[in-house]
């Protein structure tokens, strides 16, 4: 069979009429039973979870869902925040070609290994090309989780984000019910391939230098100058009038590879700048860098953050071939909060890759891999494309 997607995003409250509309026209778009599905949902559909997965499974024809809560949804073209609003995009794929998985918090704490992880899923390393994630932010050692999961099945990029909310509570779905499990990943075959796209929307100022002293994950030296110090020419590279609206902008890159001799945008992971101590000269980071790793710090602001998905999505369209549907999971903090308009993220990666189904929704952390490694991000746009290898 010929793998096909479409997607559709409702805004509005729950009425069975509406659900039933959306999933029907779905279907119709389709041509076919849908085999899997992917739904996002905010807040106040909470109430009305199990029988919106019901219609959309009776209508839609589709015996798997998975999906979460989010604080906005993403979908065609179109990204809604704060309005009651769903996406679901549905595919058909031959039922052979995906494994949806429930991790418990139980498995988490037990995991013992990559052995531990294929026994538990039924699925080798060379059985999956790729994941799609979605996570309760509650789930306990999950940046563990990932890292493991990451080494039992090695080169298959993972994808996804975590679950968000406009209030308390988070909430995953699988099929008709709401799902306990913390983790639901879903694993790609042979016959799919999922292409990665990771914009953390930074780009870089000042010059790359090494770390030549630290300890923890407090930076003393770069260059051998004091770390403060560094951050402070940096920043000075600024142009002044922009020095103030950007002052709270700054981060920290850590190389992906010291192999590079003309380090670029997006050839760093992102991490948090903590604090820093002007009196001694150092500065506190999201993460445990190493002596000789070559840092340069970043600058996020609107501009930067439109350069660089458009970057990205342009390496990515380079050798696209048979796209079914995009996944995207936006950072909460992006939107209108970070680009000043609706739409900016689905808008963007749809006028260079091509009007293909999208769903997705607004992040508490989004995941995917930087450097050939998995990492949870921030304020990052992380898209899975799905394509007919």
């Amino acid at each position: 069979m010929i793998p096909r997607a479409a997607a559709r995003v409702f805004t509005g409250s729950y009425s069975e009429k509406a659900v039933i509309e959306t999933a029907g026209s779905l279907r119709e778009n389709l041509g076919s039973n849908a085999s899997l599905g992917f739904v996002y949902f905010t807040r106040e559909w909470r109430p009305y979870l199990e029988d919106t997965l019901e219609l959309i499974r009776l209508h839609a024809r589709v015996p798997q869902l998975v999906g979460c809560s989010g604080y906005g949804v993403i979908g065609n073209r179109r990204e809604i925040e704060r309005e009651q609003s769903l996406s679901l995009v549905l595919l058909s794929l031959p039922n052979d070609s995906f494994s949806a998985v429930e991790i418990s918090q139980s498995q988490i704490e037990a995991s013992t290994g990559p052995e531990y992880w294929h026994t538990a899923t039924g699925l080798a390393a060379d059985d999956v090309t790729s994941w799609v994630t979605v996570v309760n932010p509650l789930c306990n050692g999950f940046e563990s989780w990932l890292a493991g999961w990451s080494a039992a099945y090695p080169g298959c990029p993972i994808l996804g984000g975590l679950a968000s909310s406009t209030g308390p509570e988070f909430f995953l779905v699988k099929d008709g019910q709401v799902c306990d499990a913390p983790v639901l990943v879903v694993g790609f075959k042979k016959g799919l391939l999922v292409r990665s796209l990771v914009s953390q929307g930074c780009r870089p100022i000042g010059e790359p230098s090494p770390i030549t002293k630290m300890q923890d994950n407090v930076i003393l030296e770069i260059g051998n100058l004091p770390a403060y110090k560094a951050l402070e020419t940096a920043f000075l590279s600024i142009p002044a009038e922009q020095r103030h609206a950007v002052r709270n902008n700054l981060f920290l890159g850590l190389a992906n590879s010291e192999y590079i001799d003309d380090f670029k945008q997006g050839d760093f992971l992102i991490r948090n700048i903590l604090g820093a101590d002007p009196q001694i000269g150092a500065l506190a980071v999201s993460a445990h860098p190493r002596v000789g790793q070559t840092v340069q710090f970043q600058l996020r602001d609107s501009r930067s953050a439109h350069e660089d998905l458009v970057l990205a999505a342009e390496q990515i369209k380079k050798g696209l071939s048979g796209p079914i549907a995009a996944l995207l999971f936006s950072c909460a903090g992006r939107g209108t909060g970070l680009f000043g308009r609706r739409d900016h993220d689905a808008e963007t990666l749809e006028n260079i890759l091509g009007d293909i189904p999208l769903a997705g929704f607004f992040c508490n952390g989004e995941i995917g891999p930087v450097g050939g490694k998995t990492f949870l991000h921030g304020y990052t746009a992380s898209a899975a494309i799905l394509c007919a290898a």
